[in-house]
């Protein structure tokens, strides 16, 4: 490994990518479920086995992606050509998901079950080598976190234009229509995403590889192997599991609690999320100079804590007052401050990443792909999840679409929208505590040894 110098350049374009993938999967997670129950009108029941049929057989696809980005050897690399592909893939797909199709109800759930598990697919062709490309770019560690930092702050972007002015977008779009909005959002959010790939592809370059094992193809058998001996990888898989189903719970369902149970959709859902961006993007900018002054487990345990504080807050403000738009957005940003330290820490990939290095140091290859793609694996597995849990949750306690719904009704969409994510949120800071070992000295003495700077210490 050799440390390397990347340019702003680089670093921007790479981000700008994140910038229309979020954008894709913001619309999808954001407005999909609304979209199928409450504009199609199709039963919540089957949008749940959907979700989570899809979702698992997505989250099964991801190491073997991982494992086709690893083989892959070209000119071009071995993640660029993938991105694009399933960049153009997926934008295609995203376009016939929202389209005006004149189908009866049961040809409908056909089309659309096939059109989600397509969407699910091409995105992890993405997906998978986008996140893998973050510990190739460089193994300097101020610029990992510069990197993680930068696309999170893109894709925060992202979700604040889908989040807060998406059903406004959408109304302008179809003049009152909203099959029709929401089909011409979808068009113009592929267009928007293939240009940002654009640049992410012809303006970045790989510039670390393995120390050893560069040329070995990685089987089955070995991606096994990898993920099994890498121990630190299964503890940051474990907390990225249960930040996951605490994070897509809450904002899969944001839009039926604002509605149904505050009774202000438009102006409190565009408050909320809103403010999240915001809030999302504050804290990936203060995140590396913030680490380099705090150490990682108080971050860490920062980051856990409060969405839990910002969770309690948003129940009381439920009960007491249910449309102030200011107390709203206080609960957000506090909820969203920890998401956005756990985001960089988590999902762009500052421990991922470090566990990348920790594996190439204890087994001798180097598998960004395989090791990143277990990360998706987690997400899409939370998906899965947590879309079950809000589409099956709506058909158990007795929701019905665009009506005023029980004081029963309000009280299960609390639990699924605020307690359960509170508590899963507390779990991610268990996991940390319990299992993550990489410390600044110990993670330190990998790089060096990487580098060739240090020998072995016998036992390790």
């Amino acid at each position: 490994m050799n440390q390397q110098t990347l340019s702003w350049r680089s670093k921007l374009s790479f981000g700008m990518g994140a910038f229309g993938k979020d954008l894709v999967y913001a619309i999808v997670s954001t407005y999909f479920m609304k979209y199928l129950t409450d504009v199609r009108l199709v039963d919540p029941m089957f949008v749940a086995v959907l979700f989570m049929a899809a979702r698992i057989w997505d989250a099964f696809n991801d190491p073997f992606m991982g494992m086709v980005v690893d083989n892959t050897r070209s000119r071009w690399g071995k993640f660029r050509p993938w991105i694009l592909i399933g960049t153009i893939l997926n934008a295609v797909v995203l376009v016939f998901l929202y389209l005006d199709v004149d189908l009866i109800a049961g040809q409908y759930a056909v089309y659309v079950g096939i059109m989600y598990i397509l969407w699910g697919m091409t995105y992890t062709i993405m997906d998978i080598p986008y996140r893998s490309m973050v510990p190739a770019l460089t193994d300097n560690e101020n610029e990992r976190s510069q990197i993680s930092a930068i696309p999170r702050f893109f894709a925060s972007m992202a979700w604040l234009v889908v989040g807060s002015g998406g059903l406004y977008i959408i109304k302008y779009l179809g003049s009152g229509d909203q099959i029709l909005g929401f089909s011409r959002f979808a068009i113009a959010v592929a267009l928007i995403f293939i240009v940002t790939i654009l640049l992410t592809v012809t303006q970045t370059r790989e510039r670390v590889v393995a120390t050893a094992g560069t040329g070995e193809k990685t089987t089955p058998r070995r991606m096994i192997e990898v993920l099994v001996k890498n121990d630190q990888v299964l503890v940051v898989l474990g907390i990225a599991l249960f930040f996951n189903m605490a994070y897509q719970l809450s904002n899969s369902f944001a839009l039926y609690y604002f509605e149904y149970v505050c009774g202000v959709k438009e102006a409190l859902y565009a408050t909320d999320t809103g403010v999240a961006g915001i809030a999302q993007m504050a804290a990936l900018a203060v995140f590396p100079s913030l680490s380099k002054r705090i150490s990682k487990p108080v971050v860490f345990a920062v980051s856990s804590l409060l969405p839990v504080v910002g969770f309690a807050a948003l129940l009381g403000v439920g009960y007491l007052a249910p449309t102030n738009i200011l107390l709203v957005g206080i609960c957000s940003a506090v909820v969203n401050a920890g998401i956005g330290f756990m985001l960089v820490l988590v999902l762009v990939t500052v421990i991922l990443s470090e566990a990348v290095d920790y594996g190439e140091f204890k087994l001798g290859t180097r598998n960004e792909s395989i090791v990143f793609s277990t990360q998706t694996f987690v997400v899409k597995f939370a998906g899965a999840f947590s879309g079950f849990m809000a589409a099956a949750g709506l058909d158990i306690i007795g929701f019905v679409p665009n009506a005023q719904q029980s004081e029963g009704t309000m009280m299960g969409m609390r639990v699924i929208m605020i307690l359960l994510p509170a508590v899963l949120s507390v779990l991610c800071l268990v996991v940390y505590k319990r299992g993550y070992r990489l410390n600044d000295a110990f993670y330190h003495h990998i790089l060096a040894v990487l580098r060739g700077e240090e020998s072995r210490v016998a036992g390790e």
